[in-house]
């Protein structure tokens, strides 16, 4: 596998690593916490995720299409995560050729979606329920571990 897959597969483990942290155990009626009255919703920014990675799947497969989901109860749309973004990954194992170069399936849905897992990082402060701060440094984050179930943390901080 070349270094451009290989390094967008860590990537990926580390969206599910930071995204899984994020949305784990969130507190009942999260979906709905918002910044702000014009802000999106943690049930919108999740559901924005996986259509990201639904676009990106797109993407490496040479389609540029974009759908916007109406968000789903809060435990679908962790499951869609996790599953939109082991299509994604699956894809980016394989050996089909990728439809648009590595360097834009990176610069687009995937960073955009690191900062939505940070928004909804934040929306969990907001919400009475912080995530306990992280050396992600150490973390055991590896390629193709995307699924729900990860890691604990090595060495978390208040």
């Amino acid at each position: 596998m070349d270094e451009k897959r290989v390094m967008l597969r860590h990537t990926l483990a580390t969206v599910a690593y930071r995204g899984g942290k994020a949305i784990r155990n969130a507190p009942p009626g999260f979906a709905e916490c918002r910044a702000g009255e014009t802000s999106r919703s943690a049930g919108e920014i999740l559901a924005h995720v996986g259509d990201l990675y639904d676009w990106a799947l797109g993407l490496a497969k040479g389609t540029h299409l974009w759908h916007d989901s109406k968000p789903m109860a809060w435990d679908l749309e962790v499951a869609r995560f996790f599953s939109s973004l082991a299509a994604f990954d699956a894809y980016i194992a394989g050996e089909q050729p990728l439809g648009f170069p590595a360097e834009h399936l990176f610069q687009g849905p995937i960073a955009d979606s690191l900062t939505h897992i940070g928004q909804i990082a934040m929306l969990r402060r907001l919400a009475g329920s912080p995530l306990r701060g992280e050396n992600y440094f150490k973390a055991d984050i590896s390629a193709g571990r995307i699924d729900v179930v990860q890691p604990a943390p090595r060495r978390e901080f208040d």
